[in-house]
């Protein structure tokens, strides 16, 4: 690797350095603290890789116009903040139903309302999974660097082309905001997937018509010469809607099985001292390193504490926790917010061990010493 492929990067910087990696070529989106460095660096950017931005008015027609880029045949991505995330709820359903690869970053603040829009937030974790009506699968990956911001943004591409559906970047504001020395992988070196598309010329292609041996229907792309119709109703393989019970029984079940029935596929997670860890702490995002830190204290100290982190949170690493809650006499959950993930954990372990949980809702930071103090506690 080159040495001149080594930067300093804030986290927002990295994301669309990864993002036109993946081969992002349309960002469409609306300002909004602490994510508006996303959109000023993709201004800046994507005009130089023959790439479009475009600032909306709002975020619902940010969202609006991100799933039209991608269903034009560019690799497509939005960013926001808080309430911004909110108000792309309606539009991420409609990707999600009609099938529509699209990559939304979602740098947390804390909330609700406008609360403190420059502090830092985990808060919006359980949105992600139900912010939307209805029954629709949810991938989401959180990163806790700024490295890994860059190649879990590559990461996100390549799982939305693949899975034909909207996928979720959940960085915090400390993530977003820190800066820090990364590697930029030469071209060569990044793994990149590209959507499926239908046989050049094939009058009979159906939208949502998935052949035999693969996980998701060919997407066309509009302009490329095929007419076909999408839609936010349930529809059949022609993309039509229907009214059919059956229909929308096959249609749902599908798109719930296309990341069902792949699990190992999209579930990663990093685990540290867990083989005899008496104590496990599970973190995320940019509270896992403040864990890390509690964690390698403890060890200092003889205590037994070993660390999980889900790296893709949705869908969330059940397998993984429900043996270690097995294993573990506790596990503590540290999380910018009131108890979110915690509830997932409570709900995996089943009793099997005992779960705490050490959080804040003030907009500042756990520290280690606090995390810390909570081992001690729980001994």
């Amino acid at each position: 690797m080159k040495k001149n492929n080594i930067k300093l990067m804030q986290g927002n910087e990295a994301c669309v350095e990864g993002a036109i990696a993946a081969g992002m070529k349309f960002y469409a989106g609306y300002p909004i603290t602490p994510s508006t460095e996303i959109a000023e660096v993709s201004a800046q950017k994507l005009p130089r890789v023959g790439g479009k931005f475009i600032q909306m008015e709002d975020e619902i027609a940010g969202m609006a116009t991100a799933i039209g880029g991608s269903l034009a045949g560019l690799k497509s991505m939005t960013a926001t903040s808080g309430p911004g995330f909110s108000l792309k709820q309606e539009n991420i359903g409609y990707a999600a139903l009609a099938e529509i690869p699209v990559v939304i970053v979602n740098v947390q603040r804390s909330g609700p309302s406008t609360g403190l829009p420059t502090a830092p937030s985990q808060g919006d974790m359980m949105q992600a999974k139900w912010g939307t009506h209805g029954d629709h699968p949810v991938i989401a990956l959180c990163p806790s660097s700024v490295k890994e911001t860059f190649d879990l943004t590559v990461r996100c591409f390549n799982l939305a082309e693949k899975y034909r559906m909207p996928v979720f970047l959940m960085l915090d504001e400390v993530v977003g905001h820190m800066r820090e020395k990364i590697e930029i992988p030469d071209a060569s070196e990044i793994e990149i997937y590209d959507r499926l598309k239908p046989t050049p010329g094939d009058e009979n292609y159906l939208p949502y018509k998935v052949e035999e041996g693969q996980i998701v229907p060919a997407m066309a792309a509009y302009g490329d010469g095929y007419r076909f119709h999408v839609t936010g109703l349930i529809h059949d393989e022609s993309g039509f809607p229907s009214n059919s019970t059956e229909v929308a029984q096959t249609l749902m079940t599908r798109i719930m099985k296309k990341v069902e029935d792949n699990i190992n596929d999209i579930v990663t997670y990093e685990e540290s001292n867990t083989d005899d860890a008496e104590i496990i702490l599970l973190s995320y995002g940019g509270t896992a390193r403040s864990a890390k830190s509690a964690m390698k204290k403890a060890r200092e100290m003889g205590l037994k504490v070993g660390m999980f982190r889900p790296i893709t949170v949705w869908p969330f690493p059940e397998e993984r926790v429900k043996e270690l809650a097995k294993q573990a006499k506790s596990i503590i959950v540290a999380e910018m917010n009131y108890g979110q993930m915690v509830l997932e954990v409570e709900r995996i372990a089943k009793g099997t061990t005992d779960i705490y949980h050490v959080g804040k809702i003030n907009g500042e930071v756990i520290s280690p010493d606090e995390i810390f103090s909570k081992i001690k506690e729980v001994l």
